[in-house]
Formats: structure tokens, sequence, C-alpha cells
């Protein structure tokens, strides 16, 4: 009896060793998953369309200020300013960007599920998230950079671990 013990707490002992070293190796690439390379404006302006719907308009988008991430897996986070020139001025004040994620992110600490929504850096340092509906999600404090030597439309930039989406001086962090 007790050589039936011994086989058998070393066999258990192996299979949680072994468990956990699958576990493990399961967890880098969750990790390495995170990290990402920042597009060109070239690269979005061949992913995005030139038109998106939102709010049962169609709207066209303006390429040439857009950015994006891809992530070490290949999934992209994509933004793009679009021309809301058509929309009633509540929309108008609170919709200026096509934002697309084919994953869950981080923005400034609030979840976003992946999907298509309509983003815009709005008065008081605020960033709001609306779904295609135009309802709002929710919004988060913005931050301004001064130190920004030139300033763009919309651009997307990596900070070590996270990116920024700006807007101007304006921006916002996010992250996988």
């Amino acid at each position: 009896m007790p050589m039936n013990f011994t086989r058998t707490a070393v066999a258990t002992i192996l299979s949680t060793a072994m468990i956990a070293a699958a576990l493990l190796a399961q967890t880098v690439p969750a990790a390495a998953q995170a990290s990402g390379s920042v597009l060109s404006v070239a690269d979005t302006a061949k992913l995005l369309p030139a038109s998106v719907f939102f709010r049962g308009q169609s709207a066209t988008t303006q390429l040439r200020n857009s950015g994006g991430v891809k992530f070490s897996d290949g999934m992209f986070v994509l933004a793009t300013l679009v021309d809301t020139s058509g929309y009633s001025s509540d929309v108008q004040a609170k919709y200026q960007a096509y934002f697309i994620t084919e994953v869950p992110i981080k923005i400034e600490g609030h979840d976003l599920s992946a999907g298509i929504y309509g983003v815009g850096f709005i008065p008081g340092q605020k960033f709001i998230v609306l779904d295609v509906g135009a309802h709002d999600l929710f919004t988060v404090s913005s931050h301004s950079d001064t130190d920004l030597k030139r300033p763009t439309p919309l651009k997307v930039t990596a900070e070590a671990a996270k990116f920024r989406l700006y807007e101007g001086r304006n921006y916002i962090e996010f992250s996988r």
C-alpha cells in the first residue's frame, strides 16, 4: 500500500506540473499579443473603407487622417476621421472619428469590446465612445501633449506598452 501511495503521489505531482507548464506556455503568447506596431497612413488607407455607416447615414472617411495598430497576432485597431457635415449638430459635437477594434481593449482603463464605434474629443478634456446608433457608451478624461512638435488632425503613436490616439494635441491611451 505505501508503494501505491507513492506512485500515485508522484503521478499527481507530475500531472500537476505538466498542466501548470501548459498553462504558463499559454499565457506567454497572450502577453506577446499585447505588443503591436503602429501603422502608417498608407497602411490604414488600404484597410479602411471610403465611407462608413453611423447613425443611419453614410459618411465619407478622411483616409489621410487615419491611424492604427497591428498587434503581433495580426489583429487591428483602426481610426479615421469622418466628414460629419450631414449629421445633426448634437451628433457632430461628439462624433469625429470611426473607430474599429478587432479585439477587446482598454481606453484609459475602461473596457471596450471588439466592435465598431464612433468616437470624439469633446470640450472639457473628454473623449467619448458611441455605438453605431450614436448612443453614448462611456466618456473618459483626455490629456493634452503640449510638447508635441507637429500636431496632426489624427494619428496613433506607441508609448511603452500602450498606444495613444491623438486629435491635434489631445490624446487618450489604449492598450490590449
